[in-house]
């Protein structure tokens, strides 16, 4: 369908971004920051619990169990509730258990806040990529996602100083610093529950910030967006998590994970390793430069892909470079050598995110999509269990983290490889219309 003369195209996709896109960004950072800070708050933290590097491991992985457990049920019920609703509900309990997550006094205290935290926070992403799915068109898609998920990496651009800057320089009452730091930084999540309720339109046809033209406008668009992808189908919610589709993608993302996530919560860690000297601000300083770079990757390669309206090797492309400068920072010993490995490996990985999120839309309708996303990012998360223990035990038994980051490396390899063999069709009538493992294709 094409645009009319009263609407301008361009002028309302702004508009509509504008409106959403920051608003959700920020949401997404505060996000990261209570569930990525754990890793800052190990420099004084794992002494002062006694935690060793194998608890620590733990530690952080724990929180995906909770966020297995209880993604596809919190989606189910976003689709009940509506996405306002239930994103505001999930962000004001995420951050309460932020901030009780500061009052710990032992291991065992820990261990259960941080699986409550993953519990809390479970389904926020996979809803706000579905809500996304309500406001904006296929071509537009992997490009939006890529803005909203460019707040991973900025959030530890921000995360980073801040967290470093709170431990070296808060410390009320006596109370240590990376108490202080899991109290502030989750305070964002109460107010962004409170601004999300009244802030967000649930669709479309509940804008009151859209003209009735802009809204029927958009509508038709996104009604016609449906029809031009026939293979896209419903399936029902009980149905997509038997889907050797969804269940493909999930795997894929699962050996992705662990890499991400295992190089993300044991960067401060690895820094700290280059030197005895370096301070905790400094090392959140350093741990900037890695983020900053993937960020701007990020944003690049999902306009590539919306492009050139293709997905598969915009997945896989970053999977391998992310696999061989993991590699790479493993091999070797010179610090400046290694940050630039980390910070090759680290733009790999989140460019990455951008196309591998628009595939299930290719294929599924949006609600189906919004069950099957959630399975995907479930079942994946797992790998934030596995990559962050699997450093951490091979840390315990005496090797370094060189072998952990080896292991990861060669994780992203098979993500690669089975990114690589999706067959994804395409017909004279549009873009991608459906995705198959390769080895099921005629």
């Amino acid at each position: 369908m094409q645009a009319s003369q009263s609407i301008n195209e361009t002028a309302l996709v702004r508009k509509i971004s504008w409106r959403i896109i920051p608003f959700v960004f920020v949401l997404y950072i505060v996000s990261y920051l209570d569930r990525a800070n754990i890793g800052y708050a190990a420099l004084q933290m794992n002494k002062e619990l006694a935690l060793s590097s194998e608890a620590f491991g733990f530690v952080s992985g724990i929180f995906f169990i909770g966020y297995f457990l209880f993604e596809v049920p919190s989606n189910v019920f976003l689709n009940k509730f509506g996405a306002r609703v239930w994103i505001a509900r999930i962000l004001m309990t995420w951050g309460a258990v932020a901030i009780l997550s500061a009052f710990v006094q032992t291991a065992t205290q820990l261990y259960i806040l941080r699986f409550l935290l993953g519990v809390a926070e479970a389904g926020f992403f996979p809803g706000i990529i579905v809500y996304l799915t309500y406001w904006f068109r296929m071509k537009e898609l992997a490009t939006t996602v890529a803005l909203f998920t460019a707040a991973i990496p900025v959030s530890y651009i921000i995360g980073a100083p801040l967290s470093t800057w709170i431990m070296d320089h808060v410390a009320w009452f006596q109370w240590s610093g990376w108490r202080w730091m899991l109290v502030l930084e989750g305070m964002p999540a109460l107010i962004g529950g409170v601004l999300c309720f009244l802030y967000l339109a649930d669709r479309p046809k509940d804008a009151k910030w859209l003209k009735p033209e802009e809204r029927d406008w958009l509508l038709a668009e996104l009604e016609s967006d449906k029809k031009a992808r026939p293979t896209v189908k419903h399936v029902p919610s009980m149905r997509v998590l038997a889907n050797p589709k969804v269940l493909y993608l999930a795997f894929i993302y699962f050996v992705y994970q662990c890499g991400s996530l295992g190089v993300g919560y044991w960067m401060p860690q690895i820094i700290k390793g280059f030197s005895n000297t370096l301070s905790h601000t400094e090392i959140g300083l350093i741990a900037m430069v890695p983020y900053i770079f993937a960020t701007i990757v990020m944003v690049l390669w999902s306009r590539s892909s919306d492009r050139r309206a293709e997905r598969r090797l915009h997945s896989a492309i970053p999977l391998a470079v992310a696999a061989a400068a993991l590699f790479g920072a493993g091999m070797t010993g010179n610090p400046y050598v290694s940050i630039t490995m980390i910070s090759l490996s680290l733009a790999g990985l989140y460019a990455f995110k951008s196309p591998f999120w628009a595939l299930p839309t290719l294929f599924l309708s949006r609600s189906s999509a919004s069950v099957s996303i959630a399975v995907i990012n479930s079942i994946g998360n797992l790998g934030g269990f596995v990559g962050p223990f699997a450093i951490g035990y091979v840390k315990g038994q005496g090797g370094s983290s060189t072998t952990g980051l080896l292991f990861l490396s060669a994780l992203l390899v098979i993500s690669f490889f089975m990114t690589l063999f999706i067959r994804i069709h395409e017909t004279p009538s549009g873009p991608e219309r459906e995705l198959t493992p390769a080895s099921k294709r005629a």
